[in-house]
């Protein structure tokens, strides 16, 4: 009988956290404890939830523990480098919600410490590796459905429930600016479905339209990426209105050469209830998709990349240049020439 995988998480000061520990306990983990600075607002919401992990009040204690394979972390993003780095040291695998990291600074120093460390270094994709329609789309993809994908189109809305944010959500050296942080999604998206190892930024923007008291907030931004495979166009955004029964109207549309997917993840606004609808049309078929057993494999290949030193939950590569993308659309399009250093 394979041996339960131990994970332990260090900051839980985003509620993606929550996400991250469900599906590894899904997939058979054990939550083994956690560490966070201060009193965060997701705390009250995570000890309702895990009420039986141990907190540990110095990470270091919980890093020395060589049963723990695998550390979780949703710290603030500019920290979650140096912690990523530090849990490597200590001999473990991570997952790191997005974005991973916040400059190519620290993406430099996380390459080396992989390469130093043999660790593994995995960034949980919310929008691609929780969401069972996009699951569903990539079996459709690599059945052939709609020949070879040239484009993506990916839509972030966000709600910005400002009440509710800590500080740091709203200064930009803290959460790495709109396309570091959201636009890493969609970015990853069109790398994974076209088959992508690179692109050219071809367009990139951000602005602040309707934050003024907020001025470290970016609440709209927009990148364009070409290669020889593609193109993609992403738009994201902290503008959805409150009558919308969720916190984002998030859609991909996948265009290939013989057809063309569209996923409304969240929402399909006046129409159905749920979540997850897929709509599929080639040559053959015009019809929405049944998406309720598609699953999210992304954590199961993990905890077996752990076991095995394999790589098929996401290639090492591709998390390096899916940041690296992110990080220099961000700066392009405030207008830094040069990576700062």
């Amino acid at each position: 009988m394979t041996k339960p995988l131990k994970f332990a998480a260090l900051g839980i000061d985003h509620r993606h956290i929550f996400g991250q520990i469900q599906n590894m306990l899904d997939v058979g983990g054990e939550f083994a404890g956690w560490w966070t600075e201060g009193t965060p607002g997701t705390l009250d919401g995570f000890l309702k939830r895990f009420p039986d992990a141990p907190r540990y009040e110095n990470r270091v204690d919980l890093l020395r523990d060589t049963e723990i394979d695998l550390i979780l972390i949703a710290s603030v993003p500019v920290d979650r480098a140096g912690l990523a780095i530090e849990a490597m040291e200590h001999g473990k695998d991570v997952m790191t919600d997005k974005p991973g990291c916040t400059t190519l600074d620290q993406l430099s120093a996380i390459r080396e410490a992989v390469s130093r460390s043999s660790r593994i270094w995995s960034i949980d994709f919310s929008e691609r590796f929780e969401v069972a329609s996009v699951t569903r789309a990539a079996e459709l993809v690599q059945a052939g459905a709609i020949g070879r994908v040239i484009q993506t189109v990916g839509l972030g809305p966000h709600r910005l429930n400002e009440q509710t944010r800590p500080g740091w959500f709203f200064e930009r050296e803290k959460y790495g600016g709109i396309l570091c942080d959201i636009a890493s999604h969609q970015i990853d998206q069109f790398l994974y479905f076209t088959g992508s190892n690179d692109a050219e930024i071809t367009l990139s923007s951000v602005a602040n339209y309707a934050n003024p008291k907020h001025p470290g907030l970016q609440d709209f931004g927009e990148v364009a990426l070409r290669n020889d495979k593609g193109h993609a166009y992403i738009r994201v955004d902290w503008y959805t209105p409150d009558a919308l029964p969720t916190w984002g109207d998030g859609r991909l549309t996948i265009l290939g050469t013989e057809g063309y997917i569209e996923l409304r993840k969240y929402v399909d606004v006046a129409r159905d209830d749920g979540i997850d609808h897929l709509y599929l049309v080639n040559g053959e078929r015009c019809e929405k998709i049944d998406c309720s057993d598609a699953g999210f494999p992304y954590f199961g290949k993990l905890a077996d990349d752990i076991r095995n030193r394999t790589e098929t939950a996401m290639p090492q590569a591709h998390a390096f240049k899916v940041m690296e993308l992110a990080l220099k659309a961000q700066m392009k399009a405030e207008g830094v020439a040069d990576a700062p250093r």
